[in-house]
């Protein structure tokens, strides 16, 4: 699919939009319109225009008038003026409409804080956005869960450690992540200047309560045995460790009872042990080096090991994947009975190897993902789960959503803290993107940590120097 841009060059705003309607093209911007279709997405005079060719012929218009002159507005109408044109075409039901924001619960709560009634938030969003009423629900019903969780926190901070570190590399992820055969060597180097760090940072928490501690990845459980334990007496020693401690443990391959046991001796009081899916074929194709067994065997042991809180991700549309294997993957997650499941929509990220080999595999179309959603949704209801926290990805198949269900008392407060983004959180670690956060003001100071390993294990220093007039000035 072609496309053109004229008046603005919001490129990516295009191509997510363009990517609800046909998730498994190529999308190539040009200057003229030739054969195929091309969309020409034209913005001037405070006016978006959207025009749908075939062939060289116009098929539909769509136009959309910008309210003010702020980008989000501009970007919102573009969006808008594509969808009509396209839709007149297609005519495919779009349960978030055109809003692509990461946060969606959070421009709940913003509304909320400018005053506006949950009515009015409905109708703006159902016009503006055509966000449908299901989604709407979901928004408003995940901002109040957020909302109660957010309260609760205010004046405390967040501390996350990231382990940068995997067996293999997933066909979807774009996550600052190493793969351990060719990394081995460097994990104890990585983990003395990681230790330097968190030596660095305890200050900042001496008269400051943590609420959450949060170790991800890559994938913590990578460690070996002697290397995790080594880890998690740092963190003991350094931070005063909160009722909330969790740690991904989230390939099974790489769980053993004795790290299991060395995560219980620690204080750890969530693990996330994650499948992405329970059906052989998948898993291969994805490059999960695990089976669906020794996910069971790891979840087992986990229990066995006095771990009450697990966790289990999943991931809906992955390549090959319908109702019947879906069904198949909450079935089994049902038999267990998790404390908490992330239910993610694939996004095709840019850094990651689905996208660069997008050609070779069938994307599921938006009718087919609301149909897996919903399936995941239903069983996560039989489980006795309700949604609590929710985020968004661009370039998401079908333009859905992420979300987070849990039992009773079982939410994750470091996920809803990222979300809401009104508590300041430390993130040590290659990759890091520590966020401070002035309540009184809104405004919110980011400070990135290096991504490469190698470059954070030489530039530690120069890492702690550009952090300390943040969290020590």
């Amino acid at each position: 699919m072609n496309y053109i841009l004229k008046g603005h060059n919001y490129v990516d705003d295009v191509v997510s939009i363009l990517m609800m309607f046909y998730p498994n093209d190529k999308y190539v911007q040009v200057n003229k319109i030739g054969e195929g279709i091309t969309v020409a997405s034209i913005f001037e005079s405070g006016e978006a225009r959207a025009y749908f060719y075939v062939e060289g012929d116009i098929k539909s218009m769509g136009a959309a008038r910008a309210e003010n002159d702020t980008k989000r507005e501009v970007k919102r109408v573009i969006g808008l003026s594509i969808a009509k044109a396209v839709n007149e075409i297609l005519n495919i039901s779009l349960p978030w409409g055109i809003l692509t924001g990461v946060r969606p619960a959070k421009l709940v709560s913003e509304a909320w804080s400018e005053g506006k009634t949950t009515e009015e938030i409905r109708i703006a969003f159902k016009e503006k956005y055509f966000v449908s009423d299901e989604k709407l629900d979901l928004m408003i019903r995940v901002a109040r869960e957020e909302k109660r969780i957010v309260e609760r926190g205010m004046g405390k901070v967040g501390l996350y450690i990231g382990i940068p570190f995997c067996p293999t590399r997933c066909l979807y992820c774009s996550f600052t992540s190493y793969p351990l055969k060719q990394y081995k060597n460097k994990v104890d180097d990585y983990l003395d200047a990681l230790i330097k760090e968190m030596e660095f940072s305890k200050g900042y928490f001496e008269n400051r309560e943590i609420e959450s501690i949060y170790i991800g990845g890559g994938t913590p459980t990578a460690l070996n045995e002697k290397q995790l334990d080594r880890l998690l007496t740092y963190v003991e020693k350094c931070f005063k460790i909160p009722d909330e401690f969790t740690v991904e443990a989230g390939r099974p391959d790489t769980v053993t009872e004795e790290k299991l046991k060395i995560l219980k001796e620690h204080n750890v009081s969530r693990i996330s042990i994650n499948p992405q899916t329970l059906n052989e074929s998948t898993l291969r194709l994805i490059g999960r080096e695990h089976s669906v067994e020794m996910f069971y065997n790891a979840f087992e042991a986990a229990r066995k090991a006095g771990h009450k809180h697990i966790n289990t991700d999943i991931i809906l549309g992955l390549p090959g994947e319908g109702e019947k294997e879906v069904t198949n993957t909450m079935e089994g997650l049902m038999r267990l009975s998790p404390e908490s499941i992330t239910v993610h929509t694939l996004a095709v990220k840019r850094a990651s190897r689905l996208k660069e080999t997008l050609d070779s595999y069938t994307m599921t179309d938006s009718e087919k993902m609301d149909r897996l959603i919903g399936i995941s949704r239903e069983y996560t209801e039989k489980m006795g789960m309700f949604p609590y926290y929710m985020y968004r990805q661009k370039n998401m198949v079908g333009n859905f959503e992420n979300v987070g269900y849990c039992k009773e008392n079982c939410q994750c407060i470091y996920n809803v803290a990222i979300m809401e983004e009104k508590q300041s959180i430390l993130a040590l670690g290659a990759g890091g993107s520590t966020k401070i956060v002035d309540n009184e003001t809104n405004k919110i100071e980011r400070v990135f940590n290096v991504k490469s390993v190698d470059d954070y294990i030489t530039r530690i220093d120069e890492m702690l120097e550009r952090k300390r007039s943040y969290i020590y000035g």
